[in-house]
């Protein structure tokens, strides 16, 4: 029962992945007729409402890959550009040009972040090419039963029950295999290139950055208000204590010894300022010993009872140490003073090449970053290493918060993938039973041709014709599909094992 359910929702999934990809190809249409409306005729204002309809369907085709395939694809799309500033006199420049209202800089913007994103043109791509690369070939089984109808229809049932069997029993493997090559040909021309990566890392740092700023400015101030309102503050009071011990060592030794007492006693308490101090920039055991020891350090001096996990295989960089050890003190602190927790875990390990932090405790939940100072200042801090923060904090508990800072550690590059060449073999195959055997024989099988050449869908008998050019075709969008599939996975095999 659970089989043949799994098999009848991969089916309904193929189907459904079939039609998106004619209205995929609708959408497609509808761009290219706007692309030539705008470059041809100047109709410029029917460019991004196009744009947003093709951006819409390709973000369908990317929810339902991560949701049906279990790949994840990232948005491509560069950085929406911020809204138009305007200038000291209230105009608004664009260029040379200046403006009364945002309503043209802001349009303009928005047309130079369209047009010159080559995600845009892949989108167009993928739209125009998707029932050729994934919509034949999802929809076989559709196919084959739409088959043996119209033969049954035309007084022929033994072949038309022979197709719709077929297309039962091929449908149980096939169904599957076709909606996992959905996600991976997806990933392959619907995922952000190295250029996006990049901008969109540039645009995430930039606004990192400034948060850094920011927060090192405070934390100079802080340090500064420390330093001035207590070890200063203490060391001033021992020079008096000092020279008043001096004015009385003559007239009376006991007072002059109890005031140097006192001062000792306030030179000690300075001492223990200035090492919390200088803890708080850089511990020494973080400094000597490595993340692992430090937070070992950390879960001793918590007043929680902490279970600390370390599997590292060797020291990463120290700002990227200090980013962790002090995202790990300020959740062991939220945990005692906010969360009511009595008991944590750390785990501090690798994830490929990046860093990976998980603290678990017992609390009552509740915890979110955008009311919470410290969580934010957490995700300031990762944030200049590109790293990332999550919380899952229901009501009533457990509150875990994973840490995440990539490209922490080397990964030894792995080996060619076979996958590579497979690819290779795909991508020069894939464009002879596509077009000459498929889509060409199919045009002149529909004209009356008499023309045989060398199409072999056109010189089998008459029943075979349409089903041989249908599985050229798929055979062709199959291949095209495969060679997409395998050259994402190798890029991704090869990309991660870079770091």
């Amino acid at each position: 029962m659970a089989s043949a359910r799994s098999t009848l929702t991969a089916l309904a999934r193929s189907t459904a992945l079939a039609g998106l990809a004619l209205a995929g190809l609708a959408a497609g249409l509808v761009m290219l007729a706007a692309m030539l409306l705008t470059f041809l005729v100047g109709l410029v204002i029917v460019f991004p409402p196009a744009v947003r309809l093709g951006r819409a369907v390709t973000r369908l085709q990317r929810e339902l890959a991560a949701r049906w395939s279990g790949i994840p694809i990232d948005d491509p799309y560069r950085p929406e550009p911020p809204p138009p500033v305007p200038q000291a006199d209230g105009w608004y420049r664009d260029g040379r040009t200046l403006y009364r209202k945002p309503t043209i800089p802001a349009f303009n913007k928005r047309w130079n972040w369209m047009t010159k994103d080559p995600a845009t043109w892949r989108d167009l791509a993928f739209l125009l090419s998707a029932p050729l690369a994934g919509g034949f070939v999802a929809a076989a089984p559709l196919l084959a039963v739409a088959y043996g109808v119209a033969w049954a229809a035309g007084g022929n049932p033994v072949v038309g029950a022979a197709w719709i069997l077929l297309a039962v029993i091929g449908g149980r493997w096939y169904a599957p295999w076709a909606v996992r090559l959905h996600g991976q040909v997806a990933a392959a021309l619907l995922g952000p290139t190295e250029k996006a990566r990049l901008a969109q890392r540039v645009s995430r740092l930039d606004a990192a950055r400034t948060e850094a700023v920011d927060s090192q400015a405070a934390e100079l101030r802080r340090i500064e208000r420390d330093l001035h309102d207590g070890a200063q503050a203490r060391l001033v009071a021992i020079g008096m204590t000092i020279g008043a011990a001096e004015q009385l060592l003559e007239s009376d030794p006991q007072a002059a010894r109890a005031l140097l007492g006192k001062a000792r006693e306030a030179s000690a308490t300075a001492l223990q300022e200035i090492r919390r101090l200088v803890r708080g920039i850089h511990p020494p055991v973080l400094a000597e010993r490595g993340l692992g020891d430090a937070v070992r350090a950390l879960a001793l001096d918590s007043p929680l009872r902490t279970h600390v996990t370390i599997d590292l295989p060797e020291r990463a960089s120290a700002p990227l140490e200090s980013a962790a050890y002090f995202a790990v003190s300020e959740l062991l602190a939220n945990a005692a003073r906010h969360g009511d927790a009595t008991e944590t875990w750390v785990d501090v390990s690798t994830q490929g090449p990046a860093l990976r932090v998980t603290v678990t405790d017992d609390g009552h939940g509740g915890a979110d970053p955008e009311r919470g100072t410290g969580l934010r200042g957490i995700e300031r801090r990762l944030g200049a290493f590109d790293g990332v923060l999550a919380v899952s904090s229901p009501a009533g508990g457990p509150t875990t918060a994973v840490i995440e800072l990539p490209r922490a550690f080397r990964v030894r590059p792995a080996p060619l993938s076979p996958w590579r060449y497979l690819g290779r073999l795909c991508w020069a195959l894939w464009p002879i039973p596509l077009f000459p055997q498929g889509l060409v024989a199919m045009v002149l099988k529909l004209m009356g041709s008499p023309v045989k050449s060398w199409f072999l869908g056109l010189r089998v008998p008459e029943p075979f014709q349409w089903p041989v050019i249908m599985g050229m075709i798929l055979l062709g969008g199959g291949l095209l599909a495969v060679a997409l599939a395998t050259t994402a996975r190798t890029r991704e095999a090869e990309g991660g094992a870079c770091g």
